[in-house]
């Protein structure tokens, strides 16, 4: 176990001075979150570490340490892999090699529905056997999962009511939508997501990629003027990892309750999340930020086009030593399979009627 995990034993006497023998008891690993105490992320974070202490009765704490004081995010393997902090944050955008298998949840493959996307991904890392070696290497132990909901598209002076306005756009892209975006004539412009602001008011950018939560966490409704939802996909390779020897040193229990409230957390987010996206397209619209929503015809090429980055993953999976269609496959079938529990049962957290 890390030296920041505080252990206190109670250790009882047998008889006839035989020696002591040690009981694990009421045992707090350190969180290391690189991002700051608010929006519905940390919230789920807290969520989390109050529900653990909840389940075990005290026995399992979390102590967080926010804002970056442990770790920074590229620095988030090493930190958690090392044992610098027992668990926490890791993005798989930063490690696109060493988390290579999971960087299959940011692909563009279509499907938006946050709740879905990390149900999908939440089961593809707790069962494929590649990505536990790949973690098991890594000496991690997945527990996990965000998102960042789906992918959009705000600008300023310009508006977005189809594929062929992004031509000549200056843009602030990433990954595969990055990528798409320039297929289309888009000018891809290398700006850090937290300098988007910065860049839109400048005129650097005429548009950024964003989230709906995130425009109201970085202000920008002060400077866009159009705000286009896409439905295309989403980055949901977000996860929480603990290391793999404070795992292991816990006890079956405690083991049981990190799991288990961990996949609880999906629930607890993605209302959160929900709501925040909506309030903060409400907020846009209230500031006379105009929305538009991708017609069908041209979601459909953006998933086109995106189609030779999703194999260009698949052939790059498969040269790192993963086997990329089996897990593309599998991927794929997941969010079919949650889109279809979505459909007959509804969110966890909406109430039955």
């Amino acid at each position: 176990m890390s030296v920041f995990s505080k252990v206190v034993f109670a250790a009882s006497l047998l008889s006839l001075g035989a020696a002591a023998s040690p009981a694990l008891a009421d045992t707090t690993l350190i969180f290391g979150e690189p991002g700051p105490n608010r929006g519905a992320r940390p919230e789920s974070i807290q969520w989390f570490a109050d529900e653990v202490a909840k389940r075990s009765n005290g026995d399992l704490k979390i102590e967080i340490h926010w804002g970056g004081a442990l770790y920074k995010s590229t620095g988030a393997l090493d930190a958690v892999g090392s044992g610098a902090a027992d668990l926490g944050t890791v993005l798989s955008t930063y490690f696109p090699k060493e988390l290579m298998g999971m960087t299959v949840a940011n692909l563009p493959l279509g499907n938006a529905d946050l709740w879905v996307g990390m149900e999908a991904t939440d089961e593809f890392m707790r069962t494929n056997e590649a990505m536990k070696k790949t973690l098991d290497d890594l000496s991690l132990v997945y527990l996990g999962s965000w998102t960042t909901s789906q992918v959009n598209i705000g600008c300023k002076g310009k508006v977005i009511n189809s594929v062929d306005d992004i031509r000549g756009l200056k843009i602030r892209g990433m990954s595969a939508y990055g990528d798409v975006f320039s297929d289309l004539g888009g000018i891809n412009v290398d700006v850090n997501v937290y300098d988007s602001y910065q860049g839109i008011e400048t005129g650097l950018l005429d548009c950024t990629q964003s989230y709906s939560y995130m425009v109201t966490a970085l202000k920008l409704e002060e400077v866009l003027s159009s705000y286009t939802i896409l439905n295309w996909g989403q980055v949901a390779g977000m996860g929480m990892f603990i290391n793999k020897d404070v795992f292991e040193g816990l006890t079956e229990d405690q083991r049981e309750v990190l799991l288990g409230v961990a996949h609880d957390m999906i629930g607890t987010y993605g209302d959160l999340l929900t709501k925040a996206n909506d309030d903060a397209v409400e907020a846009m619209k209230a500031k006379g930020i105009e929305v538009i929503e991708l017609p069908e015809k041209d979601r459909s090429e953006l998933r086109e086009r995106a189609a030779k980055y999703i194999q260009e993953w698949v052939e790059e999976a498969n040269a790192a030593g993963l086997p990329g269609e089996e897990m593309l496959a599998q991927y794929a079938g997941l969010v079919e399979k949650w889109t279809k529990v979505r459909d007959e049962k509804g969110y966890p957290w909406v109430p039955k009627e």
